[in-house]
């Protein structure tokens, strides 16, 4: 089964940017979607943004739409998420998941293996 590590968390301030990292432990890498989720204290785990096996084609969730990129190269089984204009309501950690499923897939359910998660503290 593959396994995912995150990476790329840590303290900044208000409009402040990080670049995650997600690299997993196989070659098939490239058969899978990748999504990003993000849980904040007393939340639930929610979707952050999602692309497809070629990196083609991604979505993204409205909160952070315009700010967040995601991005994956194949080559290094890695998959990214660069934070822009960060923001307290950002404040999180951070979780990589792959999924086989072909469309822009926003529910936990079908994803299937996930990270560790990366701490992602947005203060002044």
């Amino acid at each position: 089964q593959v396994q995912l590590v995150e990476s790329g968390g840590g303290l900044v301030q208000p409009g402040d940017s990080l670049r995650l990292s997600c690299t997993a432990s196989e070659r098939t890498f490239n058969s899978y979607r990748m999504g990003w989720f993000r849980q904040a204290p007393g939340n639930e785990r929610e979707f952050v943004a999602t692309i497809d096996r070629s990196g083609r084609a991604t979505f993204y969730a409205g909160s952070v739409k315009g700010r967040f990129t995601i991005s994956r190269d194949n080559a290094k089984n890695t998959v990214y998420l660069q934070m822009n204009n960060l923001t307290p309501e950002d404040t999180a950690v951070y979780y990589c998941a792959t999924s086989i499923v072909s469309g822009s897939v926003v529910q936990q359910k079908y994803y299937d293996t996930w990270g560790q998660g990366t701490q992602v503290t947005v203060s002044s």
